[in-house]
């Protein structure tokens, strides 16, 4: 596969599974200094690695979620988190998750990261409630 080809494989995976709208925000805000970091992480995250045929999209998601979780990275955490639902993740799937981090990771990252995940949902809940109120 060429670079060209890993991108654009990357981009479909990236757009699936962080949405449009976030990913023309982040092409849109590239500047010199960070053009080159997103087209290498286009191909090498989302078209190298997210491509694979090892593990779905749904346990990568997973798995993505408990490795931001142990780095402490509340800003990746918090898109993959809003991201996790594109995969089929279900809201169960990602406590169990942070669950789990809590021993492995430590019960302040868990505490953390449910802090951040309880507020994104009611964020979601409330957005979804204002849309199906707009509703004739």
């Amino acid at each position: 596969m060429t670079d060209d080809e890993r991108y654009e494989a990357g981009m479909g995976v990236r757009r699936a599974v962080l949405g449009e709208a976030h990913v023309d925000r982040s092409l849109a805000s590239r500047t010199e200094l960070t053009t080159e970091f997103q087209n290498f992480i286009t191909r090498y995250a989302w078209g190298e690695i997210w491509t694979r045929e090892g593990l779905p999209r749904h346990t990568r998601s997973l798995l993505t979620i408990a490795m931001m979780v142990a780095l402490n990275r509340s800003e990746e955490l918090a898109l993959h988190l809003r991201a996790a639902k594109n995969n089929g993740v279900t809201r169960d799937e990602i406590k169990e998750v942070l669950m789990q981090t809590a021993i492995y990771c430590g019960v302040p990252a868990a505490n953390s990261a449910f802090h951040l995940a309880d507020r994104l949902f009611r964020e979601e809940d409330a957005a979804a409630a204002g849309a199906s109120a707009e509703k004739p």
